[in-house]
């Protein structure tokens, strides 16, 4: 099973960033239920493996937190690039990404290493464009360049399964994983 754990967005947020990429003139807008930050993706992972996974992500005790995105960046190499609003989160999202790395490391799961580098992917861009497609590009992200949206809550995260089909990838949630309130006080342990 194809797999990664990921910050879903708020309805609203993920409305707002759909939108974005409807009006993006080249490529394929990703749909608004696929939009997330990737915290780690897994990559092909068997049921043992993503129960091990399951259980260390039930450890990670970390307060909830907000992000901002902002700034269009351009992901990817060859094979087409992807459109994403970067993200800010500070140190604890940071923070969370790294607890979830150790405990997968922990739980004896060995990922591909990759840099973490938080967005929100809104378009799929083919690997090649011809002037006419370019120029229409160069006037969206013009546009919408100043695009930002602030203080989104990251309440918890998700593993999901991702399942790839002709028409592209769609995502299903597997489980969630709260994160902790400020009023909300640490389990004792």
């Amino acid at each position: 099973m194809r797999a990664f754990l990921a910050l879903p967005l708020p309805p609203s947020d993920a409305e707002v960033i759909a939108a974005m990429g409807d009006r993006c003139p080249v490529g394929r807008a990703v749909a608004e239920d696929n939009i997330h930050l990737t915290l780690a993706f897994l990559g092909d992972m068997s049921k043992a493996d993503l129960s091990e996974i399951h259980d260390a992500m039930g450890t990670i005790k970390q307060q909830a937190f907000s992000f901002s995105l902002s700034g269009i960046e351009s992901l990817g190499g060859q094979g087409g690039h992807a459109l994403a609003l970067g993200a800010d989160g500070g140190s604890a999202l940071t923070q969370l990404h790294d607890s979830i790395l150790s405990r997968i490391h922990g739980a004896g799961v060995v990922l591909e290493r990759r840099r973490f580098r938080p967005h929100v992917t809104f378009a799929r861009l083919p690997g090649k464009m011809n002037s006419d497609e370019q120029a229409r590009l160069g006037e969206f992200l013009k546009r919408e360049g100043t695009m930002s949206l602030p203080d989104i809550p990251a309440t918890q995260f998700t593993l999901y399964e991702s399942v790839l089909t002709k028409t592209g990838a769609y995502y299903i949630p597997l489980e969630d994983y709260e994160l902790q309130s400020e009023n909300t006080p640490y389990p004792a342990t």
